[in-house]
């Protein structure tokens, strides 16, 4: 629904006025849940709404995501447990494996989008993590670089449906303030999985089985779990708070009515080719792709750093345990950084901007400490994981300024693709020519985290310059008088006007709408 034009007029007999009648399939699922109420939500309710909404799809999600992250770097951790030595893989072939689980999930990413929005969100994400468990279980049975090319190809296709799908949860369920900090949340996971897979690589590095080696048992045991997880996800995840089973009929119209001030409303399932075009032409999104793209690039790290803190002259089993001090920054960081955005009015910007600046310390410590210093050069290295808050604030920050869900699901897609640019293109650094101190690479990280904070800076303005614009400019009252037909529990049907919130309209459209900034 891009204009008027989408609607029919129709004149109300009664009341002598013309209103705007509009089929189901233009507005938002949530609409004919609230069309035509007074429904007011209080403080107390909707604070008891969102504690049930916690408890019921956070811990999942923590979960997921927890797994997700470590299935996806168990490469690194199974590097130093024999892997590269089992299948017989060069250097080049190593990064490229990790190159292709990022070329998979590009390739895939929009088609994941497009199936999210079409199909019920808990159901699609939970198939492609049983199909993602059964990949990384058959990574065990992998004899050489061609069957671990394969394994992760399908690794990375089915998790582009991981983030992209939280984002649109995340947005279901939450007001603007909450879903920054939800995000993080679930997105601090990253380094939990860090500290537990560096215990279950300590653990299956002690494993002595006939023709079973560690970094199988690693494979397999990070398979079940998935396993496990995909089960939990079919019969306990929500699609929607429309159909979630776990509020009452009457919870979940509160519900909906609590998201209200974000103007996103819940979900469309038709797709809409205008939102599409309007996400193509719209200015934020491709500054929000080129930041994804270039700070992801430093993210190849994830396969590397394991790699990197052995050379430093670690042993294998103080390398497998030093990756837990990885993940615990990785959590602090993260925590702290949400929570002063979602503090502070209107400083996601400055919060990311800060949280680089420990980035360009460490950068600069890993190419000018001597050789000879591993513990600073450990120390620089754990400096370089800090500035993650920015892409976790960029993701939250990004759901909050569109809306319209096919422009939403668009903008979402094309940011997580320029992740997979990004995480594509970091691997083909790590050339055993620049072995061991590797300036080249860390020179191009550098690059990347001076222009990153730049990014979030010019964002900032133009949405600020923006939101001026649209305070100098008349009431715009095109969508106030919109309507769609329900059918009563008697069987009757009444036509029931629909809060603008509600109607499906992009940020454009919606001239009511401000950016969060």
């Amino acid at each position: 629904m891009s204009s008027r034009e989408s609607f029919s007029e129709q004149e109300d007999e009664k009341k002598g006025n013309v209103h705007v009648a509009v089929a189901t399939r233009e507005v938002d699922t949530a609409a004919e849940l609230v069309a035509g109420d007074n429904l007011e939500v209080s403080a107390e309710e909707g604070a008891r709404i969102r504690k049930k909404i916690d408890w019921h799809i956070l811990p999942l999600m923590c979960v997921l995501y927890w797994i997700q992250f470590m299935d996806k770097t168990t490469l690194g951790s199974a590097a130093i447990l024999g892997i590269k030595e089992a299948t017989h893989l060069t250097t080049n072939q190593y990064n490229r494996l990790g190159t292709i689980f990022y070329l998979s999930y590009l390739a895939f990413e929009y088609p994941q989008n497009l199936a999210l929005q079409r199909f019920p969100v808990g159901k699609w994400m939970s198939i492609n993590i049983l199909i993602w468990g059964v990949a990384l279980c058959s990574h065990a049975a992998c004899k050489n670089f061609g069957g671990l090319f394969a394994a992760r190809f399908v690794l990375g296709m089915c998790e582009g449906s991981i983030t992209a799908g939280f984002m649109i949860v995340s947005s279901m369920f939450y007001t603007r303030n909450e879903q920054t900090l939800r995000v993080g949340y679930w997105f601090l996971m990253n380094g939990t999985a860090q500290i537990i897979s560096g215990f279950i690589s300590f653990g299956t590095l002690h494993i002595t089985t006939t023709g079973f080696e560690p970094w199988q048992w690693l494979m397999i045991i990070t398979g079940v779990l998935t396993l496990f997880v995909a089960a939990a996800f079919w019969f306990f995840f929500p699609d929607s708070p429309t159909n979630a089973w776990f509020l009452t009929k009457d919870e979940r119209a509160k519900a909906v009515k609590r998201i209200k001030e974000n103007q996103t409303g819940v979900e469309n399932k038709h797709f809409k080719i205008e939102q599409f075009y309007e996400a193509l032409t719209d200015p934020k999104t491709w500054l929000f792709a080129l930041f994804s793209a270039l700070d992801n690039v430093p993210n190849s790290l994830t396969n590397q750093r394991q790699i990197i803190v052995s050379s430093f002259g670690f042993s294998n089993l103080q390398t497998t345990l030093l990756g837990c001090v990885d993940g615990t920054i990785e959590i602090v960081t993260i925590w702290t950084g949400v929570h002063l955005a979602a503090r502070y009015k209107d400083a996601r910007a400055y919060v990311g901007v800060v949280y680089f600046l420990p980035n360009w310390l460490g950068v600069l410590l890993i190419n000018l400490l001597p050789w000879s210093d591993k513990v600073g050069l450990l120390f620089g290295q754990w400096l370089t994981g800090v500035g993650t808050t920015g892409f976790v604030l960029s993701l939250s920050w990004l759901s909050n300024v569109t809306a319209g869900h096919t422009k939403r699901v668009t903008v979402n897609a094309i940011m997580l693709i320029a992740y997979c640019v990004g995480n594509a293109a970091g691997p083909f650094m790590w050339q055993a020519k620049y072995t061991p101190r590797n300036h080249i690479p860390w020179a191009i990280i550098g690059i990347c985290y001076l222009i990153c904070p730049g990014l979030l800076l010019i964002i900032r303005w133009l949405l600020a310059r923006e939101n001026k614009r649209r305070d100098a400019e008349p009431l715009d009252d095109t969508y106030d008088d919109v309507y769609i037909e329900v059918i009563t529990p008697e069987g009757k049907r009444v036509e029931r006007k629909v809060d603008k919130e509600f109607l499906d309209l992009t940020d454009i459209q919606n001239r009511e709408f401000r950016y969060v900034l």
